[in-house]
């Protein structure tokens, strides 16, 4: 495996399937046996996932509620996602723990980095919940900070596109897709791969980013394997 040890970012969108809302069974099925995939060949595997399915914490704001009463209440909606994506690598016979920036011990152990990391070393997969446990920080920033504090190889970027593109792919038929980027090209293109402060945290660093179509069978394992599959955001 050309990676030892990865964070892998999912976006809470993507667990919605077909659905509007909510989250999907299928879906975390599927992702379920892309990450065993992985697993079974030594991977050492955290994850990160966004809440996006269930609440946004920002588009709460704009709609007249507190920031930071948002921005809290979208940290519980990962953790939510955490618990569904535990429960669905567990049926697959995955040891597994849940670490939460906040506490709520009932359901999850309270993030410690050394604990996190002997986790890892013990083969077991750690999802980390509740973002940074800061208002005002998104998850892309959760899982740089995360990536940085547990020594992963490399920042794994699931979406439902296959990389990055001088614009969107999904509106522009002609977009062109780059195979590889600097740090400092994406910004100077002005390219959407993460949020500033996420992605000046991988750069400083010097965390690399792959951004890749998570919904593709087998692109999980292929990346870790080495492929060029995606987009790396290189040094």
């Amino acid at each position: 495996m050309k990676y030892k040890r990865i964070l892998l970012k999912l976006s809470g969108e993507a667990l919605m399937g077909e659905r509007q809302y909510g989250i999907d069974p299928k879906r975390l099925a599927e992702y379920a046996d892309e990450i065993k995939a992985i697993h079974n060949k030594g991977v050492e595997i955290a994850i990160v996932i966004g809440g996006g399915n269930i609440f946004r914490g920002i588009a709460g704001a704009s709609n007249g509620m507190d920031r930071v009463q948002g921005d809290y209440m979208g940290m519980l909606a990962t953790v939510i996602n955490g618990m569904a994506l535990q429960g669905a690598l567990e049926d697959k016979g995955m040891l597994t723990r849940l670490q939460t920036a906040l506490k709520i011990e009932a359901i999850a152990e309270p993030y410690i980095k050394r604990r996190a990391v002997r986790h890892l070393e013990k083969g077991r997969i750690v999802i980390f919940g509740a973002g940074t446990g800061n208002p005002y920080f998104t998850t892309d920033t959760a899982a740089v900070l995360r990536g940085v504090e547990v020594h992963a190889d490399v920042i794994l970027k699931g979406t439902r596109v296959d990389g990055i593109y001088d614009s969107d792919p999904e509106k522009n038929a002609n977009a062109v897709k780059f195979e590889s980027i600097t740090f400092d090209d994406v910004i100077k293109k002005g390219l959407n791969v993460m949020d500033s402060t996420a992605f000046t945290l991988s750069q400083e660093n010097a965390l690399p980013i792959v951004v890749f179509d998570m919904n593709k069978k087998g692109n999980l394992l292929k990346i870790c394997n080495g492929e060029n599959i995606g987009t790396v955001v290189k040094i």
